[in-house]
């Protein structure tokens, strides 16, 4: 049983064909789409693992190891920060253009520089391993004919195995693009 008004797909009360862009604030960034289960289950597991090395710490504090126990909540606080930067990565899309979080470095592409974005077939890494297989991939093509790195693709953590939720990302990002490239 389908209940459309607790999900974030949608605005409470409104139905997906009335608007193309969901959103009433359009000038903060926000990601179109939802994380996906693999990039959600890698960052449960690094808080996981947070949560035992910080119960190391405690122990270790407790024992009179206070330089052992820093070192541990140093551990710890780079494991939850490296899990929640895991779940800030992806596309992102406001009123001034469209952002590429990776783990590393973000890229942003303003509208105006932008002159195209559209989904296109290519060999892709599977879930951000070195191995390629074909699939699709979200590009934005900057004036002048430079291609950034797929903002999204239909095998990374966020769309492995949800082909309809990557249709539905992409067509979202391709109406921002259209809005507000003009």
């Amino acid at each position: 049983m389908p209940l459309p008004f607790l999900t974030a797909d949608r605005a409470f009360d409104a139905s997906a064909e009335d608007i193309a862009l969901p959103f009433d604030d359009h000038d903060s960034w926000r990601r179109p789409y939802r994380p996906g289960p693999w990039r959600v289950a890698a960052a449960a597991t690094l808080l996981l693992l947070a949560s035992f090395v910080l119960l190391a710490a405690v122990i270790i504090g407790a024992a009179g190891g206070l330089s052992g126990a820093l070192a541990c909540f140093a551990l710890a606080a780079a494991v939850i920060m490296c899990s929640l930067r895991l779940l800030r990565v992806g596309a992102w899309v406001s009123r001034h253009g469209v952002r590429r979080v990776g783990f590393f470095r973000t890229t942003t592409v303003p509208w105006n520089r932008a002159a195209a974005v559209r989904t296109v077939q290519q060999p892709v890494k599977w879930l951000g391993l070195p191995r390629t297989v074909q699939g699709q991939a979200l590009v934005v093509v900057r004036h002048g004919g430079d291609t950034l790195p797929p903002l999204v693709t239909d095998h990374n953590a966020d769309f492995l195995g949800r082909d309809e939720a990557f249709e539905r990302a992409t067509d979202t990002i391709e109406a921002w693009g259209d809005e507000y490239r003009q």
